[in-house]
């Protein structure tokens, strides 16, 4: 993998009311290439919506690779730096014994993650950094499709 170029990954995700109707959007980039993705759901959750957008960017992956993710999601960084090993350990429960929140969402980042190689960087959502605004308006253009398709 050393010799391979990193890819650049921006994550985001929201919803209109929360639950409600949410988007996810991805920005994509590698040397001169880039790949965007979007896409809604009726009836969800920020949090949903911020894990989505991790999962449609490892699923668009064809090939083990070097990634770096950001996100402007605690929930997500931490999350699968940090949360995930006690909660696999404690069979998907938190710590005091209650079922993980989007325990599914979170099994299948795990899944899709294992073949990468992926430094998970926070960043400051809605600070004026390009890579974010941009997956911040490609998760609301899922918002406003979902809502003009009816």
């Amino acid at each position: 993998m050393a010799n391979e170029k990193i890819i650049v990954v921006y994550a985001d995700g929201g919803c209109r009311g929360n639950p409600g109707p949410g988007g996810w959007g991805v920005l994509m980039q590698s040397g001169d290439s880039k790949k965007e993705l979007w896409g809604g759901e009726s009836d969800t959750t920020n949090n949903r919506m911020e894990l989505t957008a991790v999962i449609r960017a490892l699923e668009a992956l064809k090939h083990p690779a070097t990634v770096r993710v950001h996100t402007d999601s605690q929930y997500v960084q931490k999350g699968i730096s940090e949360w995930i090993h006690n909660w696999k350990r404690n069979g998907w429960r938190t710590t005091d014994k209650k079922p993980v929140k989007n325990a599914d969402l979170w099994q299948q980042l795990d899944g899709l993650a294992k073949p990468h190689e992926i430094k998970w960087l926070w960043v400051k959502g809605h600070a004026g950094h390009p890579g974010n605004e941009r997956a911040d308006a490609l998760a609301n253009r899922g918002i406003d499709e979902l809502l003009a398709a009816g």
